[in-house]
């Protein structure tokens, strides 16, 4: 063996081709099998044991043993049978060797007698000599092998087996097994040994004192039994000698008798169960025979015994129930003197319950049945007496049990199940009617429902029916006034279901049902608080009317068929169902089961209707059909049934139908909770009915009914009722108004009494809350009342009375919202009014100046209800009717609402009641504003809105900053959208709109930079419109790139966005509107913070840089609007902006500038004098402009020339000499220390001569000036005058010079002073030029 291993390392290819190599001769198939099983073997080691099949390896090698046995079967079986034989061999070689020896069997059939015989001796002596501690593994594959090899020699194998049997000597168990697995495999080969076989087990059965050989024999037996039936049947097939069944019963009962008084007395739980399983097949045989039945049913109390024991009950009923079942076939009934034990331990099994350990209570359960039902028939009688015993008993479960057992008698489909059992049985139910437990009684409406079903309905018409009924009323008080525990509440619950379950098996199997059980359904529908129950009644009732209208005679009595049923209160049905089906899924789908019971009972509820309903009621079917509880829609349903109930009513025209429903309707108000749905469509389905009524005294009585027992602190019982008034005056809008108009007499109006508590003792009404709900009352009967009549009574009594009440009231805030509701109502009431012709609402402006003195009371730093914004809802509404707002009471109704909100601070997160509220009243805010806008859309009203605005614009709160810009994108949005080209916007009006909301682009605020980028965007966007310039691909991307970076929070990206669009935007507009543009940007500087300033300044400095050489005609206006707003410029970085705006104007418009800075008065001020040194700071522009203002000077001495141009025009213009001197001392002063100005100097110098020479004139001296009064009275100081200025700018000249030679020579001669003297001044000048010539030789 050893060496013929095959290493487990050796390469897979070189083993494979070894084990297809097998030698023809015995000696080399030996070695080939052992080394496949080596394998086979080694393979087995490697593979896991748990679950793990066979490897490839090992298949591989089982297959190619078969092969070599295909062609050689005797050597390869001698073979294997020489492995088996090797000492020592492991057991899992040993069951591989007899698995391929099975399957070498089994394929190849017939083999040699000598290796069968070799084979059988081997298999037999290894099953029985296999040791235990293997766990019988090779004696259960020895068995397999043997029974294989009985197929085709079971004489071998049969002889060799009966050897090892012997009488009253205890076999191995597993000779017994493979004997069991011969008759399983061989039944008509293995009968003629049967009798021995039984006879010689029988003979050991003293001898099995273990429990497992026990266990082996009973399954033994078992097997024999049920192969014995098999071959009984088979007879005609069998070619062995016949033994008949006599003979085969008489074999068996000495063992059974043994089993059933020995062996099941074991206290093993296993040799129980083994005895019990082979009773079944043993009784097969021994139950039809007459005289060994009967010594059977002597040991009936042995079985009943082992109840008491730990055995499975269900096998022991199993057996019970055979014996039973046969004693009814065979018509010989078990004896009587052991009735009571076998009643009395099958009733146990019944009404106890199962220990824990019992696996199979339910089926042991349904076979106790069986059995009771096999009693019944052969003891009707006295089984219903034991019944009736039992019931006398109080303990809730026997009643149960029983109970449940005279169901199961009541349900059998037995012929012989006479009608005297069923009486009796009857009886038994009759005894436990006064049992009020919630167990019992559901047994017994089980029981009525399974008569009824069984066909015995004649038997429960009285008793039956009135139980039922009472169970009903019994279990729906008990649910709709719970005051027991859960579980109590649960098994009612339970009842209610299974009474619900009995009426339903009832109505729909019972003829002719009595009209007092027809009458308490109805009843209960009707009168029920549990609605849950109501769909199985709904269907029970259908069924029951369905029966009456439909008997089983009708086609022989069609004649006198009826179409009417007896309904004590047809009105109260309808009205009953017509509210329950406003929630046609509640109750497993109620509305469906209502209607069906509507169209059947149509011709007996109004015969008028029945058509109508015939047509309509399948199409309301239809549609909860096709939708489930999660899909369907409230509104629209019960839209549906308020239609239904319209065209019913319509039928029955000119009669008092309505009103009797109406009355109904009425009556069921206090039968339903508030809130509910069912109460909601309630009112909504009273208003419509009395809407039709014809009497209108009773629909006054009706109403004012409604009035009183209303509790007017219940807000839905107070809408409900608003909506009904409402409903009613579709068709009675007068005696709604006039019962309106007496209940306000009747609880007796006015200001100095207020007695309504007199009226109510369970809940006195509140004054606010009646007059409240009496305000929208109104307003809701002018909104469904006709138009005509409407218009007839809007002003009064409607409108008028609204205001009465609420004038006369305390106006907290329940009646501030009841009167806006009732304003809405009214108004939206006429405005729906198709042909409204000149008609004026007369107290429009009564209720625009109460709504607007209720906005003005509002606090503006505080939002605590709804009122501003049902207030501005209100004002929307009154805008829409006539007589329309004037622009003024537009603008006043604009600014108050405005002011009313734009305080407010915005909510935190988490309070979500007050940041609904905020938004609300934000989105109310917008709506107004936008529908009076509507009424003046056009430049003029679009000016005023933004002027409104514009405050809150400039606010230096950022909230308000951002309420207000939102406003304004909104209200843009629309004008845009409303206008556009039609209406072209006034000459400058853009850059006022622009100049107003460009600042904001940079402001701190996130949502308020991109609200104004908003606007901004709008007004180009509709300039472009109406200039026919439509933005280019580029520009709209640069657009949105720089809103895309104001969304940031960076302030030199934000800053670059804006300028980016001050860019886009300097390209769209005109001159004229670059102006206001600009003159808007200066009046908006300081307003806000210093951002604001520098983003207008940059707006300012940007259309100023790109467009300032065409603005020749708008220079003076921007110019003097900077200067104007330039000394109130607190920030240095804006005001140095301004100035460098003013110097690009003056670089491309010298003349007009100078001329404008010229005639700013003396003496100059500090925004003035600002500019001037931003000019010296300039020393190309201040060279240029000490030219212009040299030529100034000149001109005066020389003849006037005309203009050429328009900068001719203003070098030409009259300034003062002086301003013009005072401006080059400064200049000349401030100008770059290191700059002589030898280019200037001469013609400086000259015109500065000429100057101080005019001066000399004794008039000229400290003149008083036009310009100065312009700003101050009295003369200019001393030292400001055109001498001392001239003298002063040349001393400043020759310093420049940088000669001190020259200095000092002109300070020792005196010329200055020389040259300040009219007698002097030629010898000053004199000297001068000698000094000067002096200066320049050397």
């Amino acid at each position: 063996m050893a060496e013929a291993a095959v290493d487990s390392n050796e390469d897979p290819s070189e083993e494979a081709e070894d084990l297809g190599q097998l030698q023809p001769d015995g000696g080399g198939t030996f070695q080939q099998v052992t080394n496949l099983l080596n394998i086979m073997d080694s393979e087995s080691a490697k593979t896991d044991p748990v679950g793990a099949g066979p490897s490839m390896r090992q298949t591989l090698a089982s297959v190619i043993i078969a092969e070599k046995a295909t062609a050689e079967p005797c050597v390869v079986m001698n073979a294997l049978i020489r492995c088996l034989q090797v000492p020592e061999i492991p057991t899992q070689r040993k069951v591989n060797i007899y698995n391929i020896l099975q399957e070498i069997v089994r394929q190849e059939g017939e083999l040699e007698e000598q290796c069968v015989q070799r084979l059988v001796a081997i298999a037999s002596k290894e099953m029985r000599e296999s040791p235990e501690t293997e766990g019988y593994v090779e004696a259960e594959v020895a068995s397999d092998t043997l029974v294989a090899l009985s197929r085709n020699h079971f004489s071998l194998v049969m002889y060799e087996l009966q050897h090892q049997l012997k009488p009253l000597d205890l076999t191995d168990e597993f000779v017994i097994v493979t004997l069991a697995k011969l008759a399983h495999g061989n039944v008509f080969e293995f009968m003629p040994y049967m009798g021995i076989t039984l006879a010689t087990i029988f003979t050991m059965l003293r001898l099995a004192g273990e429990a497992r050989m026990r266990q082996v024999i009973c399954g033994a037996m078992e097997t024999f039994c049920e192969m014995v039936q098999f071959y009984l049947k088979h007879l005609e097939d069998s070619v062995y000698p016949v033994m008949t069944e006599e003979q085969f019963a008489t074999k068996v009962f000495p063992m059974y008798r043994y089993f059933v008084t020995v062996w099941l007395r074991n206290h093993n739980p296993d040799v129980k169960l083994g005895v019990i399983k082979s009773l079944k097949p043993m009784l097969s045989l021994l139950l039809p025979n007459d005289d060994l039945r009967e010594q059977v049913y002597d040991y009936i109390p042995l079985l009943l015994a082992e109840y008491q024991g730990s055995l499975e009950a269900l096998f022991i009923t199993q057996v019970l129930r055979q014996i039973l079942e046969a004693s009814v076939t065979t018509c010989t009934p078990i004896p009587q003197m052991q009735l009571h034990t076998v009643f009395t331990e099958l009733h146990v099994q019944v009404c106890t319950k199962a220990p824990a350990q019992q696996q199979y209570g339910t089926q042991n359960l349904a076979e106790i049945v069986h059995c009771f039902l096999a009693l019944a028939r052969s003891y009707p009688k006295e089984l219903m007496k034991f019944f009736l015993s039992q019931t006398e008993m109080s303990k809730e479960a026997t009643r149960v049990g029983t109970l449940t057992l005279v169901r199961a008698v009541v349900s059998a489909d037995e012929p012989r199940m006479s009608v005297k059992t069923i009486n009796m049985a009857i009886r038994v139910v009759k005894n436990t009617l006064s049992d009020t437990r919630s167990k019992v009684r559901m047994a017994i409406l089980r029981i009525i429902g399974q008569l009824a079903e069984s066909g015995f309905q004649d038997k429960i018409r009285s008793w039956g029916l009135k139980y039922v009924s009472v169970q009903l009323t019994l279990s729906t008080y008990k649910l709709t006034n719970r005051r027991e525990s859960y579980q109590r509440d649960i098994e009612e619950k339970m009842v209610h279901r299974v009474t619900m379950d009995t009426v339903k098996t009832i109505t729909s199997s019972v003829r002719g049902m009595t009209n007092e059980f027809w009458v308490s359904l109805l009843c209960y529908i009707m009168e029920t608080d549990y609605t849950e129950a109501l769909t199985p009644i709904c269907i029970s009732l259908t069924n029951l009317a369905e029966q009456q209208l439909h008997p089983p005679d009708e086609e022989a009595n069609a004649g006198g068929r009826s179409r009417h049923v007896g309904l004590p209160a047809p009105h109260k049905l309808l009205a009953r169902l017509l509210v329950l089906m406003s929630s046609p899924y509640k109750g497993e789908g109620r509305g469906t089961a209502m209607l069906n019971l509507l169209r059947t009972l149509s011709h007996s509820i109004a015969p008028a209707m029945a058509d109508m309903w015939e047509l309509e009621i399948p199409l309301l079917v239809r549609y909860l059909e096709e939708h489930t509880e999660f899909t369907w829609n409230q509104k629209a349903w019960e839209d549906k049934l308020i239609q239904f109930l319209r065209n019913s009513l319509k039928k029955t025209r000119g009669s008092n139908w309505s009103l009797r429903l109406s009355k109904e309707l009425n009556n069921q108000i206090e039968s339903f909770e508030s809130p509910s749905l069912e109460k909601g469509f309630l009112y909504r389905a009273l208003g419509c009915s009395l809407a039709t009524g014809l009497e209108a005294d009773r629909v006054e009585v009706l109403l004012l009914e409604l009035l009183y027992k209303t509790d007017y602190g219940n807000d839905f019982d107070r809408e409900g009722v608003i909506l009904c008034f409402g409903l009613c005056a579709r068709g009675q809008v007068t005696t709604v108004l006039n019962v309106l108009n007496d209940f306000e007499d009747r609880i007796q109006e006015s200001e100095r009494s207020w007695q309504m508590g007199a009226w109510r003792k369970d809940h006195p009404w509140r004054r606010e809350t009646v007059k409240s709900a009496l305000m929208v009352m109104y307003s809701c009967v002018a909104t469904h009342c006709h138009p005509q009549a409407l218009l007839t009574h809007v002003d009064a009594p409607v409108t008028a009375k609204i205001i009465h009440h609420y004038t006369s009231s305390c106006q907290d805030i329940c009646l501030k919202m009841a009167f806006m509701k009732s304003v809405v109502q009214v108004t939206c009431a006429i405005r729906n009014v198709k042909d409204l012709e000149d008609f004026q609402f007369a107290q429009k402006t009564t209720l625009t100046a109460i709504i607007m003195g209720i906005i003005r009371a509002e606090p503006i730093d505080s939002l605590v209800s709804p009122v501003r914004t049902m207030a501005m809802d209100a004002l929307l509404q009154l805008s829409k009717v006539k007589p329309f707002y004037s622009t003024e009471e537009i603008s006043e109704l604009m600014d108050i609402s405005i002011h009313s909100l734009i305080s407010l601070q915005s909510p935190g997160e988490e309070n979500e009641s007050v940041k609904t509220l905020y938004t609300n009243a934000l989105r109310a805010l917008e709506q107004l504003m936008e529908g009076l806008m509507h009424r003046q859309l056009d430049p003029k009203g679009l000016q005023e809105m933004v002027h409104l605005l514009e405050k809150w614009i400039l606010s230096e709160r950022e909230g308000e900053r951002e309420k207000a810009m939102n406003l304004h994108a909104h209200l843009m949005q629309i004008y845009v959208q409303s206008t556009g080209v039609c209406i072209p916007l006034k000459l400058g009006q853009v850059g006022t709109l622009v100049g107003l909301i460009a600042p904001c682009t940079c402001d701190s605020h996130r949502r308020t930079r991109l609200a104004s980028t908003d606007v901004l965007f709008s007004l180009l966007d509709l300039h472009a419109s109406q200039t026919c310039t439509p933005w280019d691909a580029p520009t709209e991307l640069e657009l949105a790139s720089c809103k895309a970076d104001l969304r940031g929070w960076d302030p030199e990206t934000i800053f670059r966005a804006s300028t980016r669009i001050a860019q886009v935007a300097c390209l769209q507009l005109n001159c004229d509107e670059v102006a206001s543009l600009i003159q808007k940007l200066c009046e908006n500087i300081g307003a806000v913070n210093p951002q604001h300033d520098k983003a207008s300044v940059t707006w300012i400095g940007t259309f100023l840089q790109r467009r300032a050489k065409e603005l020749e005609d708008k220079v003076a206006e921007i110019l003097g609007t900077i200067l104007v707003h330039l000394p109130v410029v607190d920030h240095p970085e804006v005001r140095g902006l301004l100035v460098e705006g003013v110097l690009l104007l003056a670089h491309y418009h010298q003349e007009t500038v100078l001329t404008l800075l010229l005639r700013q008065p003396l003496p100059m001020e500090s925004h003035l004098t600002e500019v001037w040194l931003a000019v010296a700071a300039n020393m190309p522009a201040a060279r240029r402009v000490l030219r212009g203002l040299t030529d100034r000077l000149q001109s005066r001495f020389t003849p006037r020339a005309s203009a050429a141009s328009k900068a001719d025009v203003w070098r030409l213009a009259a300034v003062d000499p002086l301003m013009i001197l005072c401006t080059i001392h400064l200049l000349v002063e401030n100008v770059d220390k290191g700059d002589k100005l030898l280019d200037l100097f001469p013609d400086l110098m000259y015109t500065l001569l000429l100057q101080l020479g005019s001066s000399q004139d004794p008039e000229a001296v400290s003149p008083v000036l036009k310009t100065w009064r312009l700003v101050h009275t009295g003369t200019l100081p001393e030292d400001i005058n055109p001498q001392r200025v001239t003298i002063e700018s040349m001393q400043l000249l020759f310093e420049r010079l940088g000669s001190e030679r020259l200095a000092h020579a002109l300070e020792e001669q005196g010329v200055w002073a020389l040259l300040g003297g009219s007698s002097t001044f030629l010898q000053g000048v004199g000297l001068l030029a000698s000094e000067e010539g002096e200066a320049q030789r050397c």
